[in-house]
């Protein structure tokens, strides 16, 4: 027990160490390019720090894999040169026995790494988008679902238009029973406009069966909007929103908490959305920890060996190299999942599961010689 807890405390201290170097390595690297890209327009240099601080953990969050390889990568490497990984294995200790502590540190990251920084993740990527958008164009088109239905906001110089409709078609460029309420820029109400179906063109929607109403068309609160109310069986109203626009503004699972996820679904689907793509992503953050445990077993069956058996840089490469095959593969089969072409617990389950047998066939190979 003793030698486990010295283990798992020193997985910790590295791990958390190359994460902090990561973390700085990031951050510098990240404010060069934001300073390129906001100088020109003037933003302020504190605007530019909060946006790199905003951007770097969903990069940490996607490279801990690697930052799990290169911590067991750290820990058995430096159990070798001490010979400690020697006076183990002669104590009687099994390679897969050493690995149990190691192994429960990995799975207590990984769900911690779900649970609490998945959720700040969200948060921290969906701040840096509303601000990049505000900074780039001063403005942003925003979806939002909720039980009342879906929520659209386009936005110009001569003002913002918030849609609302009961339901849409799979990509959002098909509403139904729509409502346009039209802002001037101080924020005023000037039209509202309800219609059966509105469908998204290249610059405009395309309504049918309109009704308008001007609201205080004569600028005084009296007027009664109903009276110069008229109907249409078509109008076309210009729009900022492209299909792509409206795609990435609900299209992207890694700005919703992990926890929010399931009524997420459930409002997508009732707005009419495929939501498959956000339920491989709950799926695959489900099997993030184990994936994180594989990641520590692959690289200690190239590592968990005496410093004097040579070849240690071709042992790293091979770990390391084994690790990216794995998480491209593991990328690979999250895109076969979100087109249909596999199911969703085989896109998700499957490359963990298959990485973990395949560093344990590794290290009962080492283990028998």
């Amino acid at each position: 027990m003793i030698l486990h807890r010295y283990f798992a405390r020193r997985f910790a201290v590295i791990f958390a160490g190359i994460l902090g170097i990561f973390f700085l390595l990031m951050g510098l690297i990240d404010l060069v390019e934001q300073i390129r890209r906001f100088s020109p327009l003037g933003v302020d240099f504190t605007d530019v720090v909060g946006l790199t601080l905003l951007n770097i953990p969903a990069g940490l969050y996607n490279i801990l894999p690697l930052i799990m390889i290169l911590s067991t990568v750290a820990l058995f490497i430096g159990l070798s040169r001490s010979s400690e990984l020697v006076v183990t294995r002669a104590s009687g200790r099994s390679a897969l026995r050493a690995l149990l502590a190691p192994l429960a540190v990995a799975l207590t990251i990984g769900t911690l790494a779900v649970a609490m920084f998945n959720p700040i993740v969200a948060a921290t990527s969906k701040r840096y988008t509303t601000l990049y958008e505000q900074y780039r164009n001063g403005g942003s088109d925003v979806l939002s679902l909720s039980s009342e239905g879906l929520w659209l906001r386009q936005g110009s110089a001569k003002g913002q238009t918030l849609i609302r409709a009961v339901r849409a078609n799979s990509d959002g460029t098909t509403l139904y029973d729509a409502t346009f309420l039209t802002y001037a820029p101080d924020f005023t109400p000037v039209r509202r406009i309800e219609a059966a179906t509105a469908t998204l063109t290249r610059g405009a929607w395309q309504l049918e069966n309109v009704k308008e109403w001007q609201l205080a068309p004569d600028g005084t609160e009296d007027s009664n909007p109903e009276e110069t109310a008229t109907r249409a069986a078509q109008m076309s109203l210009p729009s900022t929103l492209t299909q792509e626009r409206i795609r990435d503004s609900f299209g992207m699972p890694d700005t919703i908490p992990v926890w929010d996820l399931p009524a997420y679904i459930h409002q997508l689907e009732q707005a009419g959305f495929s939501a498959r793509r956000h339920a491989v992503w709950l799926q695959m953050e489900l099997a993030r920890p184990l994936f994180l445990v594989a990641m520590v077993m692959i690289a200690s069956a190239f590592t968990m060996r005496p410093a004097r058996s040579g070849n240690t840089g071709l042992a790293v490469l091979f770990a390391v190299m084994l690790g990216f095959l794995m998480y491209y593969i593991r990328n690979f089969s999250q895109i076969l999942g979100e087109n249909g072409q596999i199911p969703i617990a085989l896109a998700a389950w499957a490359p963990p599961v298959a990485a973990a047998f395949l560093a344990t066939g590794l290290l009962l190979h080492m283990e028998d010689g």
